[in-house]
């Protein structure tokens, strides 16, 4: 054997080792973002539930009641391009716990408002706390993925959306039991995880190589594909906050159902979401982020509509289908627009994230006005039909550049 030969034969399992290492998920840390992302989302998830009881106790319009949903979408959505663009830069890990305290202290505060600026001033303090957890977590939850980039953000989504799921129905429960005052229980699941965060995630290994690395990735920013991405994710985002928003109203008001079961309403078509995104993980690694996204925009319509055709049994089974398919387009969006931003992946965790609470409280808004004019049917046949414009913006999305 000559020394070139022996040398290729010391040298060549390196990379194998290499890749197996980069390709192994820390599981700790995508557990502990998981924990911190469904707490922060339980918060979140639970204003849908309280909004018919806060509608009610202060005698607010539809147009009133949608626009807690664009103050609560907003908040949480304009700045968190800004907390991206500096979790790409340096290390904050002190917003994660401090964010999921702001966003319990926020909506638990919220059964003992006295107004509706009150209201108003507390979903605040809630969205800014949504708004400072989402990029470094999404940031971070990818870096530590490996080479299965969606089934890793998948996991730290699953997270949110059990949260999303989870929100409702403890809120339901404690407003039922206890009245909006129930409100304040909101505070106990927050407050214990950002002691546990603060507690255990300084012990965590600091993130600086998961920079370094993403800092080492030469692929340029494609940023047309950016801007159209976002639109795709702001029409489809309509579509979500349009159902959570407007269903427990249309369940009660148009079904004639019982009031009590919003939570468990909100809970189904959430709950499924949960199904959703990790089945879409590792479905989209196998075909694709860009055709998985294509492909279920364009499904997400028929069942959407089909919900409006339905009586009250089968409403809830629709419901359930509509959230396993429309909640499993977000993680695959997130993905890939660190795709299309690969040397700034939190401010393409922000940007993605924010603009879709945004575009879905203006959605709200708006969709609270269509109801006080036409009705809540008018307002769910336009939110069922939006994905349809998202699909066709989708079909013009580029593949992502390899690496």
């Amino acid at each position: 054997m000559t020394s070139d030969s022996r040398a290729a034969a010391v040298a060549l399992p390196a990379p194998v080792t290499v890749t197996a290492d980069r390709s192994k998920p820390d599981m700790r840390l995508l557990g502990l973002l998981a924990l911190g992302h469904m707490v922060i989302d339980i918060n979140q998830g639970s204003l849908a539930a309280i909004l018919p009881l806060l509608k009610s106790s202060l005698a607010l319009s539809f147009t009133a009641t949608g626009a807690i949903v664009l103050v609560a979408n907003t908040t949480s959505s304009l700045i968190q391009p800004l907390f991206g663009y500096f979790a790409d830069k340096t290390s904050r890990r002190w917003l994660l716990p401090l964010s999921v305290a702001l966003s319990a202290i926020g909506i638990g505060l919220i059964g003992l408002a006295p107004s509706y600026a009150a209201v108003l001033a507390l979903v605040v303090i809630t969205g800014f706390g949504v708004a400072a957890y989402h990029p470094e977590g999404y940031r971070t939850a990818t870096a530590v993925a490996g080479d299965k980039k969606a089934t890793g953000v998948s996991i730290f989504s699953t997270g949110g959306n059990i949260g999303i799921a989870v929100g409702p129905l403890l809120a339901t429960a404690l407003i039922v039991r206890f009245g909006l005052p129930g409100s304040l229980g909101m505070l106990i699941p927050g407050l214990l995880v950002a002691a546990l965060l603060t507690a255990v995630l300084p012990m965590l290994s600091a993130p600086s190589a998961l920079r370094a690395q993403a800092a080492l990735d030469q692929r340029p920013t494609m940023a047309g594909a950016m801007g159209l991405l976002v639109l795709v994710i702001a029409l489809r985002s309509w579509t979500q906050v349009g159902f959570t928003t407007y269903v427990p109203f249309y369940w009660i008001e148009v079904l004639h159902g019982d009031p009590t079961m919003v939570g468990t309403l909100l809970g189904v078509f959430l709950g499924a979401g949960v199904l959703g995104t990790l089945a879409a993980g590792p479905i989209a690694d196998r075909v694709g982020m860009r055709r998985f996204m294509v492909s279920t925009l364009l499904l997400i319509v028929p069942i959407a509509v089909s919900f409006l055709f339905v009586s009250r049994p089968y409403a809830v089974v629709v419901l359930g289908i509509l959230g396993f398919v429309l909640v499993s387009t977000f993680t695959v969006s997130v993905v890939l627009g660190q795709a299309y931003m690969p040397r700034n992946p939190g401010m393409a965790s922000g940007m993605i994230v924010g603009f879709a609470i945004g575009a879905g409280g203006l959605g709200a808004t708006a969709l609270g006005g269509i109801a006080d004019r036409w009705g809540l049917a008018s307002a769910l046949w336009i939110s069922a039909v939006m994905p349809l414009g998202a699909f066709v913006a989708a079909l013009f999305l580029p593949e992502p550049r390899a690496r």
